[in-house]
């Protein structure tokens, strides 16, 4: 096409660069050219870059698809990850309560209770409390304040509450965490209640805080509790939730599996410290949220400078693109925010990272997953 161009050009002593009396898009037609047909209508160069533009983006659709072939994406997580689940709700309110905890549990019962309302109140259809809202965050407290989950009622004072709230609210409530006894053994375990009251999820903390900073801060959960041994997804009323307890966020593998078993949400109760609150929280929650391209939450409790432990604060909202949508400093409060689904769809359009895994270099094996097929 250009040497035609540049033949006709030649054929009509035209320069190049055509006067204002010559449109750019002005259709050419010389009487002759050698071994072509008489008339040759020539495409305007506005038509020519489209045609240009159409080629690349077929040339480069089908190298993706070459590659995509080649480079095995759907091999990437074994088994193959699950598509994402059409949503219950594309737009919904949450409310993280960023609670001050005491020693004393019936005023922290009752004062998480009112938290909860106050978030329905202003339209929260999913409430998010602190991890170890309580009681104290400490090892000598943990066996203090654990409850028998699964015998409930006056054993599980805490989830009682919970329970009877969701129910009358009509609300979701991931529960944060509390301390629980089963048999011998004590958890970290955060319990989801639906808009019926009735408990749909109990996740029991897979990755224990056994830390020890020098100078800074030293904690060993692992004295006092036991360690989870199952994920924990579950479907709600505000769609599919993937949940972490605190240092378990600090484990991509966690919430890789949670992506790829469908998740549109991963809640976190945590309580950073000091110490690496200021350096990492923020940071791991964006990560989580940005490569698996979901929304993540997380609610801290309010920070007591007193207290033996001193949580970092600053409970969060982070959107499928890693933006800061909601957040908070270290005091007391309520975040409220909107989350809206179809940005998952959206960003995972801008970036399809879905179909440039390269399952052909690597896996992410999901046992749980693997083992009940």
């Amino acid at each position: 096409m250009k040497a035609a161009l540049s033949m006709l050009i030649s054929s009509r002593n035209l320069s190049p660069h055509p006067s204002s009396s010559l449109s750019r898009s002005t259709w050419l037609r010389p009487k002759s050219l050698p071994n072509s047909p008489s008339i040759i209508p020539l495409i305007p160069s506005k038509s020519l870059s489209r045609l240009r533009l159409n080629h690349r983006k077929s040339h480069t659709a089908h190298f993706s698809s070459i590659m995509a072939s080649s480079y095995k994406p759907e091999e990437a997580r074994v088994p193959p990850a699950l598509p994402l689940p059409a949503p219950p709700v594309n737009k919904f309110k949450i409310g993280l309560c960023q609670l001050s905890v005491t020693a004393d549990k019936e005023r922290n019962i009752a004062h998480a209770r009112k938290a909860i309302e106050q978030a329905a109140a202003q339209g929260a259809q999913l409430v998010v409390l602190p991890e170890i809202w309580n009681g104290p965050y400490s090892n000598d407290s943990f066996p203090v304040f654990a409850e028998d989950i699964a015998a409930g009622g006056d054993a599980s004072p805490s989830t009682a509450m919970l329970a009877e709230v969701a129910q009358r609210l009509k609300i979701t409530i991931v529960g944060g965490s509390i301390s629980e006894r089963s048999g011998d053994q004590l958890y970290n375990t955060c319990c989801v209640f639906g808009t019926d009251g009735k408990l749909k999820a109990k996740h029991r903390k897979i990755h224990l805080f056994d830390i020890d900073i020098p100078g800074k801060i030293t904690f060993i959960e692992s004295k006092t509790l036991t360690a989870g041994q199952t994920p924990t997804i579950v479907d709600t009323e505000v769609g599919r939730i993937g949940i972490g307890i605190c240092y378990d966020i600090r484990f991509q593998e966690l919430a890789m599996i949670y992506g790829a078993r469908g998740a549109h949400l991963i809640c976190y109760p945590g309580a950073f410290n000091m110490t690496t609150g200021p350096l990492h929280w923020e940071l791991l929650q964006r990560a989580r949220a940005t490569d698996n391209q979901l929304y993540v939450a997380t609610c801290s409790p309010a920070r007591d400078a007193g207290a033996g432990y001193v949580a970092w604060g600053h409970s969060t909202l982070v959107g499928p693109f890693g933006e800061v949508l909601a957040t908070t400093e270290h005091e007391e409060a309520i975040i409220m925010a909107e989350v809206d689904y179809s940005l998952l769809e959206l960003r995972r359009t801008n970036l399809p990272l879905l179909k440039q895994r390269r399952g052909d270099l690597y896996q992410l094996v999901d046992v749980q997953r693997l083992n009940s097929q």
